[in-house]
């Protein structure tokens, strides 16, 4: 909308640099180099690890207003099996990234994603219901990290022993099998083996 002066100019003033706030949108250009942190993930459904990648970018640089915000996501492996939903995710959550405003509801609505076969137990013994649900927890330890995000450990750690309870294989079964589904696999002479189906990673 354009604006005609119809009167004289009879004075000015300078805008104060400090309160002019930049805020990130879509059309936020990407800048040459941005910095951020690489995590990785390693799952027992898969061999391969994969490595997320979170960039950020850094607004109102040398004002009282700096603040920093991610701004895009990678999600790189060698498994190639899980490529097309990968990228699709990945596009999808740095888009939201680049609108703004509060990402933080993407943590609860990633790890509430279950896998039909079953999750698994990472590293230390925690559940993870899914691998999109530990992609989550990948973006709320990031959002932690640059104090955009307060974790409530309480309901965390009440939401572990209830999905434990429901979702512990018995004690004397093995791994979890991608062939079958079953956790069932063992070592046999040195070689992953399933009990229920008979899927060797040695063939």
């Amino acid at each position: 909308m354009t604006t005609i002066v119809s009167k004289s100019i009879t004075a000015c003033h300078v805008v104060d640099q400090d309160k002019v706030m930049q805020h990130l949108h879509e059309k936020v250009a990407r800048p040459e180099m941005l910095s951020g942190t690489t995590y990785k993930i390693k799952t027992p459904l898969s061999e391969h690890a994969l490595y997320v990648t979170i960039n950020n970018i850094i607004l109102n640089i040398n004002t009282p207003n700096e603040c920093i915000h991610p701004f895009e996501i990678f999600i790189n492996s060698k498994a190639m099996e899980h490529f097309q939903w990968i990228v699709s995710l990945t596009r999808i959550i740095s888009a939201t990234f680049r609108k703004g405003g509060d990402v933080t509801f993407l943590i609860e609505e990633l790890r509430s994603v279950f896998d039909p076969k079953g999750g698994y137990f990472k590293k230390g013994g925690k559940y993870m219901p899914s691998l999109v649900a530990e992609i989550g927890e990948v973006i709320e330890q990031h959002l932690t990290n640059l104090g955009l995000y307060t974790p409530d450990n309480s309901l965390a750690i009440a939401a572990q022993e209830m999905l434990k309870e429901k979702t512990q294989p018995p004690t004397e079964a093995g791994s979890y099998c991608l062939a079958c589904g079953e956790y069932a696999v063992v070592k046999l002479d040195g070689c992953a083996t399933c009990k229920s189906c008979g899927d060797s990673k040695c063939g």
